[in-house]
């Protein structure tokens, strides 16, 4: 029988205060609709106690004290085991997994110190010899940096051996507020240049989906703080990126409001509002921790789109809402009602694939087309 090791270990840590977490909380919704089904019906909007009262309460308490002791007990009986067991190694199916955990709860487990969420890495993915142009790849939402590489393709290896990058991929906690991503990313970019061990002529960033976000935040940042890596960016590419956010959060969102109407459905917003902070700011596409924010494109840099649609030509529906199954044309290719808050990227560096899905433009032969023709443009 092969013999654990620590990162083992610390996952089950991690899942298991995950599913102990989880289950007191789905305890507290149950409570609240216990007490709102007790008292008469009120009109809409209208709160109640949250908590129950007498033997009732008692019950409820008691099952979430008996929840925290068990989690304390797994934690105190594991922590000693996996300090004295080797690291061990992680896999892409692991990485994938977590990448998706730290997605939907991501800021959570980083609040609760949970062993499963992610520190900001970059990864090389087994590149060779480092040159002096340098290609980071930010992958998105609920995703890893694995998933850049599909069927033994790679954007990133593609463009190494073309034009001689040497690719790195970002790492992260996509579940993270995106202004919290963009600083830690710009932070790390500078070390990263600082210690790289031959001068960089040139950094170029692919950002795919949130990726792009937490990229345009990073540029904001290192504006803000005077960073020396912003003078060697030369390239920001977007893949699929929702500059003005995605449909699919902003349905979440006046979800959430309609059921927070009622007193009966209000406890079952707790539900919805689980999804990290990370996913919220998809909403609108939100870069800094001000919402409101008007951030432009970086300036002195080369910034292209690349959009999809999954129809086969344009439309309003394409334009709005359809888009690539997750962000529509528009929001992808910066365009704004607000002339103020659209993003200006040129004619001849915007591209549309049609027929083509959101996660299609990590590998399709089209979109490298589109990544070769922009990247031997003079910057």
């Amino acid at each position: 029988m092969p013999t654990p090791s620590r990162l083992q270990v610390e996952d089950v840590r991690g899942a298991s205060r995950l599913v102990l977490d989880g289950s007191a909380g789905l305890v507290d919704v149950v409570e609240r609709m216990h007490r709102t089904i007790q008292r008469l019906p009120g009109p809409l909007g209208e709160r109640v106690e949250e908590a129950t009262r007498g033997i009732t309460g008692l019950v409820y308490r008691s099952i979430r004290g008996s929840m925290k002791l068990l989690g304390r007990g797994l934690d105190v009986s594991l922590a000693p085991l996996a300090a004295v067991l080797p690291e061990g190694e992680t896999t892409r199916e692991r990485d994938v997994i977590v990448s998706i955990l730290n997605g939907v709860f991501g800021d959570y487990l980083a609040r609760s110190g949970n062993p499963l969420s992610i520190e900001m890495t970059l990864r090389d993915h087994g590149t060779p010899a480092p040159t002096g142009k340098l290609l980071v790849l930010v992958h998105g939402l609920c995703m890893s940096d694995h998933q850049w590489h599909h069927g033994g393709y790679s954007h990133g290896a593609a463009l190494a051996d073309e034009f001689g990058y040497t690719p790195l991929y970002l790492r992260y906690n996509s579940g993270l507020r995106v202004a919290d991503n963009g600083e830690r990313f710009a932070e790390l970019l500078e070390t990263l240049v600082d210690r790289w061990p031959r001068p960089v002529e040139e950094l170029a960033i692919v950002g795919h989906s949130m990726g792009g976000l937490v990229a345009r935040s990073a540029c904001h940042t290192a504006d803000q703080r005077g960073h020396a890596w912003r003078k060697h960016l030369r390239r920001l590419v977007f893949l699929g990126t929702p500059h003005h956010g995605s449909p699919l959060e902003r349905g979440g969102h006046r979800l959430d409001y309609l059921l927070d109407l009622s007193p009966y459905s209000a406890p079952l917003t707790r539900l919805g509002k689980v999804r990290s902070a990370g996913i919220k700011d998809l909403r609108h596409g939100t870069i800094t921790h001000h919402a409101h924010n008007v951030v432009p494109l970086p300036s002195g840099v080369a910034c292209y789109a690349a959009a999809a649609t999954i129809a086969a030509r344009r439309s309003v529906v394409a334009e709005r809402l359809l888009g690539d199954g997750l962000v529509p044309l528009d929001s992808a290719l910066g365009h704004h009602t607000d002339r103020a808050r659209a993003l200006h990227f040129p004619k001849p560096r915007q591209w549309i694939g049609y027929e083509v899905r959101h996660l299609e433009l990590l590998h399709r032969p089209e979109v490298y087309a589109q990544l070769r023709t922009w990247l031997q443009e003079p910057a």
